[in-house]
């Protein structure tokens, strides 16, 4: 595909909703520059650099840090994610379940 077909398709996306502004600007600055997209067929999701990035909070912390270090990677509050938790627990029972898998398998920063 060529850089006026690639910036075709982003200009769609955009208009459509799918793009933000900020990532129609980065998306657009990395074709005109050269650099090669990631490929559609690649097994990285768009949101593996995030999830790689999760580390649980020392100082923004209750019991194991994760809602501070949830709160960190995803811009929310942390008081939002332990009430999510906490009406996951309340409501499924399955928010201690996964508070405390989270606990386990997220390192420390």
């Amino acid at each position: 595909m060529n850089d006026a077909e690639e910036l075709n398709k982003l200009a769609d996306l955009h208009a459509r909703g799918v793009l933000s502004d900020e990532e129609f600007a980065k998306a657009k600055a990395r074709v005109l520059n050269g650099q090669a997209a990631p490929s559609h067929g690649s097994t990285a999701g768009p949101n593996v650099g995030t999830v790689n990035s999760l580390r649980r909070a020392r100082m923004d912390r209750w019991i194991g840090g994760v809602c501070g270090g949830i709160a960190r990677v995803t811009g929310l509050d942390s008081w939002v994610w332990r009430l999510i938790f906490t009406v996951l627990f309340l409501a499924f029972g399955s928010g201690i379940l996964l508070y405390i898998l989270l606990w386990i398998f997220v390192p420390e920063e």
